[in-house]
């Protein structure tokens, strides 16, 4: 009898099956794997910059940064050489987001996007300089935590009475966002302002909420907020942070406020109301 020296081509077909289909099965729960750890990095750089502009406050008798202008804008140039420099400072950048947008020869590559950080932005600002080798990150701020003057207004005529003015002395400090998942370094949202219509067109029209309504990590941002938490925030629920003093947290993108599953764009609709 003669001896066999290997696998049938029927045998190998039915190892190739096998193998693609553990491939197909395991394959969805690796991206799942690969997202959290992404998210649990992301909350990890929120981390640290909430212990950092806590750092800030405290040594400021509460004050939070003021922006170089009136209007509280370009609050990065504002921050330490080291802090700003977005070569040393890794933590500016989601997992998600890591590449800027413009280069370091100032082109610009695309148009902003959820997958793409912000930046690079040189030159001088308000007399303040943007640094060595630029600002560039993939966090936005909530801006109406900026201090700017008692006569002067935020972005479309917000007051400035509306902002908070203590940071260590913010009510509702749970509720009230300071750092996340954005696609500008200043963030000015009022709860009128819709969500993007496409899921990867964020940057459009006024609307400052579609700037951090992003679908950064399924169906979520990471945000670190005001009493020095940071958690995953679900995006339908941004419309009922406290942004502000006077914002309106039952306005028309909640679940108070009268929205319905067929006002949201097809792409947000899955995920849960608030």
């Amino acid at each position: 009898m003669r001896k066999r020296n290997g696998f049938t081509l029927i045998e190998l077909l039915v190892v190739i099956a096998i193998i693609a289909m553990l491939m197909a099965i395991l394959m969805p729960a690796l991206r799942r794997v690969r997202e959290q750890a992404r998210m649990v990095g992301c909350c990890a750089n929120l981390r640290q910059w909430s212990l950092t502009l806590n750092s800030y406050c405290t040594d400021n008798d509460g004050k939070f940064f003021s922006g170089v202008n009136n209007l509280g804008h370009w609050w990065p140039c504002q921050l330490s050489e080291d802090l700003k420099n977005w070569k040393k400072n890794k933590i500016w950048f989601c997992p998600t987001a890591t590449k800027p947008i413009i280069d370091e020869f100032g082109n610009n590559s695309e148009t902003f996007n959820i997958d793409r950080a912000w930046g690079i932005f040189t030159g001088d600002y308000g007399g303040y300089s943007s640094g060595e080798n630029g600002i560039a990150g993939s966090y936005g701020l909530n801006s109406y935590l900026i201090v700017i003057p008692h006569d002067s207004s935020y972005v479309r005529n917000i007051p400035a009475s509306y902002g908070y003015r203590n940071f260590l002395e913010v009510p509702q400090a749970s509720r009230v966002p300071v750092l996340m998942d954005g696609l500008r370094f200043d963030l000015f949202p009022i709860e009128t302002d819709g969500p993007p219509a496409n899921e990867y067109d964020s940057w459009q029209g006024e609307s400052r909420m579609a700037r951090v309504c992003i679908n950064r990590h399924r169906g979520s941002i990471c945000s670190s907020f005001a009493d020095g938490s940071v958690r995953k925030v679900p995006l339908k629920e941004l419309w009922t942070l406290k942004w502000h003093r006077q914002f309106q947290t039952n306005g028309p993108w909640t679940l108070a406020g009268g929205v319905t599953s067929d006002l949201w764009p097809q792409w947000i609709r899955p995920y849960p109301d608030f």
